[in-house]
């Protein structure tokens, strides 16, 4: 996003006579300085006069004849992501970012798979308030903290639209559903979908193939795949079953409540299920939650299955919120039914083999991979197959350690040589996938998937060949681009490792310890007041300083999901307080007086990559104001 498209953010760099700053034009200050964005020949309007290209193809389109056949629109790329949920996302906006040329193919109208509007599953992942995902997804969560704060659904999608259509190198293909895959030997060579609005097929050659589509679509190119859950003595998994078989976790309808000062008669449909006291024993039947426990499917195809499953979830459901508002108690009687899915959202059924198969085991021993490019922490929450039909507890949540890390050998496949996946169809055996599922979880690893498919466009590499060559390269990447690897700090820039660092008051030397987050006990940052405090670094000699990269604290701890109820105290999307929200970056002028050289106003992100063209001795951060506390806290204070 550039210009006015990008609300985001506003840069005024101002020239500095001696000091030599001049204006840098980039399209987000979240972009990584000084690496190739325009290798795309599909750029986004963005680039263009605000509706020029959009008017052009209209009217282009309107001076077209009417074809007598399906019109089909060619696409050459880098990397094509089919899917796209919260994995899919991140996959593709982070290969944009690193310099791939990135078509996402996406088969419904909005993006976020069960997050978005029509499935509203809340994203989960790792336990624990200083385990919080950060990268792309806290990106997100702050922009719709800042743009949706009455967190309604239709902007969330907005939100997440936005990001993939506004990201330079990025053609997002919406309505488009993957029907044919073409490959030779052990490569994907194109694949066909069919774009339902404009009645067009689209044709895709890529280098690298990404499967986030959840379902594994691309599995019929001849990948190895699993499906179903492994017998106890395959991997030695405690928690296993005795026999392998293809049961797996059910399809789940969500239904949205909203409070109300006076009751709302709700007249079921004469086909809904009929429930009574005891028919539904361990299930919550009070008007609170997402009744994630809606669910079917386990016992069936929950691929061939959908419509069949789809089709008696609306039964139950509609089933339940009968018993709930219409019982005798009156216990649903200030609530009323405001939403129901027409999409079920789906746990599990096929999932890739790649060249480490992660398990139960492995989560439990706490990951301790040398290839971590990501990490879970959910529970191994393992919902029993039979679903609302099993009178047991709808799930077990067995323990996970929080956090545990995930290698990036379970992100690709083990024979097919350029496909990567990311989301709930990793590598992993059925009870590993039952904590690794979560859609945090799946949204770093899919940015893990994208960014190391970058790598792979840039040094010429297969997926594998990242591991033997770039691991390491990978890992400082995601890491830079504000990924939390368990385990491993972050490499200091030398700019900042070697340069003196001051600070008007407190200690700055965390700043370049490497760790971007409070973390057991340590606070890892440095506090400040707004309009008076400062941190400086200062060089030996003059340097070149060509970046500025800064983390700020996005309060961690605060919940920032999409809600599951609307409580007549409509919960509003929490924005944090110590956040930096105005700073001005400084140079020492000739007669030794600070001159402003960046300015930042109503910064709203945690991750902020400031560009700079500048010489000087001495660079100095001052916080001007936070978004209401006394003081700001920061994390990183980086210099490239």
């Amino acid at each position: 996003m550039g210009n006015k498209r990008d609300v985001n953010r506003r840069f005024f760099i101002k020239t500095l006579g001696s000091a030599g700053a001049v204006y840098l034009t980039v399209p987000s200050a979240m972009a990584r300085s000084g690496r190739p964005d325009d290798r795309s020949e599909n750029r986004s309007p963005a680039a263009a006069p605000p509706g020029r290209n959009a008017a052009a193809g209209r009217a282009a389109a309107r001076s077209r004849p009417i074809r007598s056949e399906y019109e089909t629109i060619e696409h050459e790329t880098d990397l094509c992501v089919v899917g796209g949920g919260m994995a899919g996302l991140c996959a593709a906006v982070a290969a944009a970012r690193n310099g791939a040329r990135v078509v996402l193919m996406q088969d419904r109208p909005v993006l976020g798979g069960n997050a978005s509007s029509e499935i509203r599953m809340h994203i989960c992942g790792a336990h624990g308030a200083e385990n919080k995902e950060t990268g792309i997804l806290e990106e997100i969560f702050m922009e719709n903290c800042y743009r949706n704060r009455g967190l309604k659904y239709p902007i969330w999608d907005t939100v997440l639209y936005e990001k993939a259509h506004f990201q330079k190198g990025l053609k997002l293909l919406l309505n488009c559903s993957c029907n044919h895959v073409a490959a030779k030997g052990a490569r994907i060579e194109n694949i066909r979908g069919w774009q339902l609005t404009s009645q067009r097929w689209h044709h895709v050659r890529a280098r690298f193939f990404a499967d986030c589509s959840g379902d594994s679509i691309l599995r019929v190119c001849g990948a190895e795949f699993r499906r179903g859950r492994e017998a106890r003595e395959e991997f030695n998994e405690s928690h296993a079953p005795g026999e392998a078989d293809g049961k797996t976790m059910g399809n789940s309808i969500l239904i949205q409540l909203r409070e109300v000062d006076e009751h709302v008669p709700f007249v079921p449909p004469a086909w809904a299920h009929k429930y009574g006291d005891g028919d539904l024993p361990n299930r919550s039947l009070r008007p609170a939650g997402n009744f994630w426990w809606l669910e079917i499917g386990g016992e069936d195809d929950t691929i061939a299955d959908a419509e069949e499953i789809r089709d008696e979830l609306l039964k139950i459901a509609f089933g339940v919120w009968d018993y709930i508002k219409n019982h005798p108690d009156g216990r649903g009687a200030g609530w009323e039914l405001e939403w129901i899915g027409a999409l079920p959202g789906k746990r599990e059924n096929i999932r890739y083999v790649g060249d480490h198969i992660l398990t139960q085991n492995d989560v439990e021993a706490g990951g301790k991979f040398d290839d971590i490019v990501g990490y879970g922490g959910w529970s191994m929450d393992d919902h029993h197959p039979a679903a609302i039909e099993h009178k047991g507890a709808p799930t077990v949540f067995h323990p996970a350690p929080s956090p545990y890390g995930i290698p990036y050998r379970v992100l690709y496949s083990r024979n097919m040589e350029n496909l990567f996946f990311a989301g709930r169809n990793i590598s992993a055996t059925h009870m590993a996938m039952s904590s690794t599922r979560v859609m945090a979880t799946c949204s770093i690893l899919g940015q893990a998937a994208g960014t190391a498919a970058a790598l792979a466009v840039t040094h010429d590499l297969s997926p594998r060949g990242v591991y033997e060559k770039r691991i390491g390269d990978l890992q400082e990447r995601l890491m830079d681009d504000d990924c939390y690897l368990p385990g491993k700090p972050r490499p200091i820039p030398r700019l900042s490792r070697d340069a003196d660092l001051s600070a008007s008051e407190g200690d700055p030397e965390p700043l370049r310890n490497g760790v971007d987050r409070s973390l057991a006990g340590a606070d890892n940052g440095w506090w400040g007041k707004p309009g008076g405090s400062w941190v400086e670094y200062r060089f030996a000699e003059p340097q070149s300083l060509s970046s500025a990269r800064f983390v700020f604290d996005s309060h961690l701890p605060f919940d920032k999901r999409m809600p599951s109820s609307y409580p007549k105290k409509s919960k509003t999307a929490p924005f944090p307080r110590r956040l930096c929200r105005d700073f001005d970056l400084l140079v020492p002028g000739e007669d030794g007086t600070w001159k402003v050289v960046f300015e930042m106003r109503d910064n709203h992100q945690r991750l902020v990559k400031v560009p700079l063209r500048v010489k000087t001795k001495a660079i100095r951060f001052a916080p001007l104001r936070s978004w209401g506390w006394h003081l700001v806290h920061l994390f990183a204070f980086d210099l490239a």
